[in-house]
């Protein structure tokens, strides 16, 4: 939804003719609907069950997504991108907490680190595949085939999916309970922490996809077609790690693989930094540096997700919702920053992935330390 149609913005905005920060702004119509949209159906899936708000959500998302191949004008599309983001938001944060419905712990960890595989492989091959689809059809008939994928899920939801979420563990609050409820989980530090953890993790994954494109084919003119290699191998690399989580999750704590990732994200974005600023050194640094701060993620992201989520069993849906908040707003924010300099410096990506991943292990600190404080009340 976010991505697929990126590389088709310059034919979007050649039609509606408007300008390029113009058309920008159906991206950021649909970020918002995908931040906003968790927080409405997170707590409606506590409330309801799983199953029919997750229906209702991917009926709209194939219905939006279909009108918006046919908006005549460029701020219907933006309202039509809030609705797509909206409806989807019900996929992310639902699928989060159906997991935690069924699993917990290392268990959940590893099913996590498959979801990762989506959330995390998504950003980064939509784009390719885009293009590809471009050769045989215009920027509608992108719309067209999110419509498609969209239907499809309904279909396959509605028949394969069972509800999670039984009617004695459901709640029945008040839209105020379910603002008490989002209080107390961004008061509790542990939660919190591990919550900017993912959020930063996310940040970096935006601001490399927003950055690199700009810097390796302008800067060090890399070929569109070896930039596509370079996106493949790094999105291997997060597969790759992703499954050696999922992997090593039974036999080693989440927390631990989660520090390992964090520390390693941190290593390879102050390296990318020093590379960056030190110059002579170009793509022979760079891009072994993208590659770790990439694949670190597959250790960062399901771990921190399953953490976040392990006390809270009874409101999987309002946690997640804030866990998917956290993470957009992060990535809106942030992707911005990382091409501020367009094609003519490295440095605001290199700055932006650095301060993300140093920030990171201080939210993970923030984390640990909530959870030593909370050890002796409970022994008490």
């Amino acid at each position: 939804s976010i991505d697929l149609y990126l590389p088709a913005l310059p034919e979007l905005t050649h039609d509606f003719g408007v300008s390029a920060s113009e058309g920008q702004i159906t991206l950021t119509a649909c970020l918002a609907g995908l931040a906003l949209g968790q927080m409405v159906f997170g707590p409606l899936s506590d409330r309801l069950g799983r199953r029919p708000p997750l229906l209702v959500g991917l009926a709209a998302y194939a219905a939006a997504s279909f009108a918006c191949a046919f908006a005549q004008s460029l701020w219907l599309l933006v309202a039509l991108r809030l609705v797509q983001g909206l409806a989807g938001a019900a996929g992310i944060v639902i699928a989060r907490a159906i997991v935690r419905d069924l699993r917990s712990g290392a268990a959940a960890a590893r099913v996590f680190s498959y979801l990762m595989l989506v959330t995390g492989m998504a950003p980064i091959l939509a784009p390719i595949l885009g293009a590809q689809l471009l050769r045989v059809t215009t920027w509608n008939g992108l719309f067209v085939a999110l419509a498609i994928v969209g239907f499809a899920l309904l279909l396959a939801t509605a028949s394969g999916l069972d509800e999670t979420l039984p009617a004695s563990r459901r709640r029945r609050g008040s839209v105020h309970e379910t603002v008490h409820t989002s209080i107390s989980l961004l008061r509790d530090r542990v939660f919190l922490g591990y919550a900017l953890v993912l959020g930063l993790a996310f940040g970096e994954l935006f601001s490399y996809i927003a950055g690199s494109p700009f810097i390796l084919q302008d800067t060090y003119g890399v070929s569109p077609q070896l930039y596509g290699g370079v996106f493949a191998l790094n999105a291997l690399g997060l597969v790759v790690s992703g499954q050696i989580n999922a992997a090593l999750v039974g036999r080693i704590a989440p927390a631990h693989l989660l520090a390992f990732g964090v520390a390693l994200s941190a290593v390879a974005g102050l390296c990318l930094l020093a590379v960056v600023l030190v110059g002579g050194i170009g793509l022979a640094g760079i891009l072994p540096c993208l590659f770790a701060v990439v694949a670190s993620l597959g250790f960062v992201m399901p771990n921190a997700t399953a953490l976040a989520l392990t006390d809270y069993p009874h409101v999987a849906g309002s946690a997640s919702a804030l866990l998917g908040v956290l993470q957009f707003l992060i990535g809106a924010a942030v992707a911005p920053l990382a091409g501020v300099a367009g094609s003519e410096s490295a440095v605001p990506m290199a700055v932006t992935i650095a301060a993300l991943a140093v920030g990171g292990v201080g939210a993970l600190d923030l984390s640990r330390r909530a959870a030593l404080d909370r050890q002796p009340d409970r022994a008490r």
